[in-house]
């Protein structure tokens, strides 16, 4: 639900916008929840994360309209909080998070700001050279400049945060290295408690977006020539298409796309194993979830996996890069003793990044 600002509001939790119901969303959503005193305001809430509101009933600010959505999601949350944040001119604490809400500072006249950061932009940083390279020669030097303004702006908003927080070490080594600037960590919520172990199945399930940074075209090539093998893919993204195509008729892989908090907890609490790879990950609350339901994951050495699956305990880290063979290989060892015996040192182990436990930490900053 969309609410509106009171002139006496002075605390306020920002993020860009609401655009599925990823690990960002949520966090933003806990925050909201445990700091009732917060306003939560975004840029827009897209279709696909209206889930998560309905299901928290809680109020969220979007300062977008019907003009600036013509904009396209990442200008219209970039004009938005450059433009449309005056509320914050007297406000006693901002929290700030995401890539562009952090723009809004200029705003912020007085009060304590703060910065909780999921990942500094990576395609303004490791990654630029590769999202150059989907652009046209002809409109490259624009592309390059609109980074440029973007990087530039991005840091002298961090540099006026009072307080920098990064969701992981790995997060916290790419704000020194990318920026210089100093960080401590709070690990992200996990709402535990909604993950149980539910059944042993027959199945193995994918938990990452449909991205190409996720590569889930490893775990689906893998499955393709483990036609006995059963994958279930729960979740969507803009690799859907391709992906499907990928796996064309075979039997044992299943596309769920999107599904409802209860569906996905259906899923998770009845799977044998869940697997996630994705590149160089921030943090990664979805291996955390399918901990909570007492399933081990395997993942990848690198990233954030690194801070949260202890391999051989709680699953597996694959050498990175990972390959088809070696998703195989450790997918055809094990078996179901295997399985239930990793699962109360999975659950075990996701619980120190409960929900409660990030919210006491925050409440020390806020």
């Amino acid at each position: 639900m969309t609410t509106q600002l009171c002139h006496h509001d002075c605390r306020y939790i920002l993020y860009d916008y609401l655009q599925f119901a990823g690990g960002a969303e949520r966090l933003s959503l806990t925050l909201t929840s445990g700091f009732p005193e917060y306003h939560l305001v975004v840029s827009r809430v897209f279709p696909e994360a209206a889930v998560l509101t309905t299901i928290n009933s809680l109020p969220v600010l979007c300062i977008g309209n019907s003009i600036t959505a013509m904009l396209g999601r990442i200008p219209e949350a970039i004009w938005c909080f450059r433009h449309s944040a005056n509320f914050l001119r007297n406000a006693e604490v901002v929290l700030y998070s995401g890539f562009y809400a952090p723009l809004a500072v200029e705003n912020q006249r007085s009060g304590r700001k703060v910065y909780y950061c999921h990942t500094p932009p990576r395609y303004l940083y490791d990654l630029s050279e590769s999202y150059k390279q989907c652009v046209s020669p002809l409109l490259l030097p624009v592309f390059d400049t609109g980074l440029n303004w973007l990087r530039s702006e991005y840091e002298r908003a961090l540099w006026q945060m009072d307080r920098v927080i990064a969701n992981s070490v790995n997060v916290q080594k790419r704000l020194k290295k990318f920026i210089g600037i100093e960080s401590e960590v709070i690990f992200p919520p996990v709402d535990v408690d909604r993950f149980r172990w539910l059944g042993e199945g027959e199945y193995f399930i994918s938990l990452a977006r449909l991205s190409r940074s996720k590569r889930v075209d490893v775990i689906i090539r893998a499955f393709l020539q483990m036609p006995d093998k059963k994958l279930v893919v729960l979740s969507g993204g803009q690799e859907m298409d391709a992906l499907r195509k990928l796996a064309g008729d075979a039997k044992n892989i299943h596309f769920t796309g999107w599904q409802s908090e209860a569906e996905i907890q259906q899923w998770i609490g009845n799977a044998c194993a869940a697997i996630y790879l994705p590149i160089d990950e921030d943090f990664g609350m979805s291996p955390v979830e399918a901990m909570a339901a007492g399933k081990p994951v395997i993942g990848v050495a690198e990233g954030g996996l690194l801070e949260t699956i202890v391999n051989g305990e709680t699953g597996w880290l694959l050498e990175s890069p990972p390959s088809v063979d070696m998703l195989i290989d450790t997918v055809r060892q094990l078996d179901r003793d295997t399985v239930l015996a990793m699962r109360h040192a999975c659950e075990a182990r996701a619980k120190l990044f409960s929900r409660e436990i990030f919210l006491e930490k925050m409440k020390a900053v806020l």
